[in-house]
């Protein structure tokens, strides 16, 4: 193997690892969605009417 081939399987090596690495840091990172914190909304519509049939 010659020098320049050497290189690019480190560099490929290395941005694997990059991504790898960026992907487990965000999934066990904390949540950073800007959603605001309205908690449980009440229920002001009907209930459903009984089933006319079967399924």
């Amino acid at each position: 193997m010659n020098n320049n081939q050497e290189m690019w399987i480190v560099k490929a090596w290395n941005n694997l690892s990059q991504s790898l690495s960026d992907a487990v840091a965000r999934i066990f990172s904390p949540n950073d969605d800007k959603y605001p914190a309205v908690g449980v909304q009440p229920f002001e519509g009907d209930p459903n009417q009984k089933s006319q049939g079967e399924w």
